[in-house]
């Protein structure tokens, strides 16, 4: 997750594998019963989407 944010200037595919890597992340934290972990990485799927959907191809 944190290389694909390092590489998020280079093109938004790596900001969709951002995005994926903060949801696999938040659902990992509510897994394990860390749910203030899981509520801040959905949050930053949630961003890094939106990044996402408004960087042109």
């Amino acid at each position: 997750m944190m290389l694909m944010y390092a590489l998020e200037k280079r093109g938004r595919n790596f900001i969709a594998a951002f995005a994926l890597g903060c949801v696999l992340s938040s659902v990992y934290g509510f897994l394990a019963g860390a749910w203030p972990f899981g509520v801040v990485e959905g949050i930053w799927s949630i961003i890094a989407l939106k990044r996402f959907l408004s960087t042109p191809h």
